[in-house]
């Protein structure tokens, strides 16, 4: 389990963000989560060889296709799918790999931990980042107000 100092700091200092899995589909929590970060000031970089280009940038069939440096590689992928992606995550230099809620590769996060990458599991950094720098209120919308009573 992560604690929260470790997700403040993984959110603070991991500012591009691979992507694996993102969808082109509005509708598709992937792509929710991602145009969220993006609207947040995080660099969103797409892996999915399906589309040319989601969210305004550049889409890549691949992490080790990523022409710059990437610092968290963000997992929409079902669990099997997720060691090979953490290989590739060590291999290109990542910070940090992070699997959605409902994705728990264990064997992916011993093998990151090794290599001296952050791992979270089970957890969406969309709801993480907004629950930890105030984004969250009851219609997922960033009011800047941490508050227990709503303005009448």
């Amino acid at each position: 389990m992560t604690d929260i100092p470790t997700l403040r700091r993984i959110l603070s200092q991991c500012h591009t963000v691979a992507v694996v899995g993102l969808s082109a589909e509005w509708h598709r929590p992937s792509h929710f989560a991602a145009k969220y970060m993006q609207e947040h000031g995080y660099r969103i970089v797409p892996v999915n060889p399906r589309y040319p280009r989601i969210l305004g940038e550049t889409s890549y069939p691949r992490l080790e296709d990523i022409p710059f440096p990437v610092d968290m590689v963000d997992v929409f992928r079902k669990t099997e799918d997720v060691l090979p992606v953490a290989r590739s995550a060590v291999a290109i230099g990542a910070k940090c790999l992070w699997q959605q809620i409902g994705v728990i590769n264990i064997e992916a996060d011993a093998l990151v931990r090794a290599a001296g990458l952050d791992s979270v599991m089970d957890r969406c950094v969309k709801i993480e980042h907004a629950r930890l720098f105030g984004g969250l209120n009851w219609v997922g919308v960033d009011t800047r107000v941490i508050s227990a009573r709503r303005p009448v």
